[in-house]
């Protein structure tokens, strides 16, 4: 008998379950609107900001791309520990309004020609604003989404916290390539570039909105009632650390994966297509865009299937299937416009199982009582050593060896870390998160059984 069967689920309403849906998934989105249009408007952020006569005025613009991940385990650190103190409610406002602050700021960096090197100083401190801010996000709007949504539906509700991520990302490149169909390259240059910057701003403050509307998680109201959370960051990292070493290594093994292919695919094609294989300016944000309407539409569909079949067997097909295919689609990219949709198309396919089924997975890793900390934490220190640096990482190798085909070898190892990772996952398909245990162990399973004679 499984945790799920042995204790009565928590009773969520409708209406409170779209509202937690809507409320996590528009930071996801604030969060992916940035990294859009930073991706997307990289060479402009690099004429702008940088000096017009540096050869490595685009790596420096990623450069500042990377630094912004480099502080996402200060702020796993900081935001994990206190969401499990005082709630994911209140750590998840104060991230989103941070988050949409420092973005919008962005665009209102004066140019290099008129404040010279503090120009891409001042964008670097934003970076690292933003990143401070984005280490709480995530792991706080997985977890909210987790503990609202059904157990036996979680895979399903989950996949749309990744939806919002593709909807804020998407919206940011469309949003750049009609600045750049609708403005001369001057304007573009010169202002066009900043406008999508400034949209966070509205953004974030809907996202304040959302989440000030909705009660915290009631697992989370269900441990506070029983004066069981956290009392304190350090007792939380203690126990994170004596307790649950093993689950975090297992679950950076598999953010390795999850985030090399996601930043490698998601924020650096665009850069990709258009500086190292020659596709023209609009056809190297199109393909990218094209490739993401598709996985939009499959996320709630594999996301229902983990319901089904379980995780992990999603995560073998998806992680076997990259490191098959990476180098043959990676060679037909360099072919045409039409090789670049067809291998983009199929990388994302590939991808779509792992992204659709995190927000389900990673969060019922942990018990509540250490939940948030140990997602932000163990996510954001892998994102920020393997994720946010794909792309940086990826020109530079590029630019040493010649080798066009860099991403994809890198994308194959990542895969390969995952692989191993995911061999010691334990299923939490269908299991309940209440409690103080980690799902789906001996202990959590006992736990489930006296919460159910309660």
């Amino acid at each position: 008998m499984t945790a799920a069967s042995d204790a009565p689920p928590v009773k969520v309403e409708n209406r409170d379950l779209r509202r937690a849906i809507a409320a996590s998934g528009i930071g996801n989105a604030v969060e992916w609107f940035d990294y859009g249009i930073y991706a997307y408007g990289t060479v402009y952020i690099a004429k702008a900001l940088f000096p017009a006569d540096s050869a490595s005025a685009v790596l420096f613009t990623l450069l500042g791309f990377a630094i912004s991940f480099l502080m996402r385990p200060l702020g796993g650190l900081v935001w994990g520990p206190l969401g499990d103190k005082i709630g994911r409610k209140a750590v998840l406002s104060m991230t989103i309004l941070l988050m949409g602050g420092a973005t919008v700021c962005v665009g209102l960096i004066p140019s290099y020609t008129t404040i010279g090197i503090a120009a891409p100083i001042i964008l670097y401190l934003l970076r690292i604003i933003q990143g401070f801010s984005t280490g709480g996000e995530y792991g706080g709007a997985a977890t909210f989404m987790a503990e609202y949504a059904p157990e036996k539906r979680r895979g399903f509700f989950g996949s749309f916290l990744e939806v919002g991520t593709l909807v804020g990302f998407n919206g940011g490149a469309l949003l750049m390539l009609g600045l750049i169909a609708f403005t001369t390259e001057d304007q573009m240059a010169s202002w066009g570039w900043r406008i999508p910057f400034f949209v966070a701003g509205p953004l974030g403050l809907i996202g304040l909105y959302l989440r000030n509307k909705i009660e915290d998680t009631p697992i989370f109201q269900e441990l506070e009632a029983k004066e069981e959370t956290s009392t304190s960051a350090r007792a939380t990292l203690g126990e994170l650390f004596s307790k649950h070493m093993k689950t975090l290594l297992i679950l950076s093994g598999m953010v390795i994966a999850l985030n090399v292919v996601n930043y490698t695919l998601l924020t650096y094609s665009p850069t990709y297509l258009q500086e190292v294989i020659n596709l023209s300016q609009d056809n190297a944000l199109i393909v990218p865009i094209i490739g993401q309407f598709i996985m939009m539409l499959l996320l709630p569909l594999f996301g229902a299937l983990s319901d089904r079949v379980g995780r992990k067997p999603l995560w073998y097909v998806s992680l076997i299937g990259l490191i098959v295919l990476a180098i043959p689609m990676y060679k037909l990219m360099g072919t045409s416009e039409a090789g670049a949709i067809i291998g983009f198309a199929v990388l994302g396919l590939l991808y779509a199982p792992q992204l659709a089924t995190i927000s389900a997975t990673f969060p019922a890793m942990f018990p509540t009582p250490v939940r948030y900390a140990g997602l932000a934490l163990g996510y954001n220190v892998a994102t920020s050593l393997f994720g946010g640096t794909a792309g940086f990482a990826n020109q530079a190798l590029i630019d040493s060896t010649g080798d066009k085909l860099w991403p994809a070898y890198y994308m194959m190892i990542a895969c390969a870390v995952g692989l191993v990772a995911t061999f010691f996952l334990i299923e939490t398909k269908g299991m309940s998160l209440r409690g103080t245990h980690q799902p789906g162990t001996p202990q959590a399973i006992a736990e489930q059984k006296e919460l159910s004679r309660a």
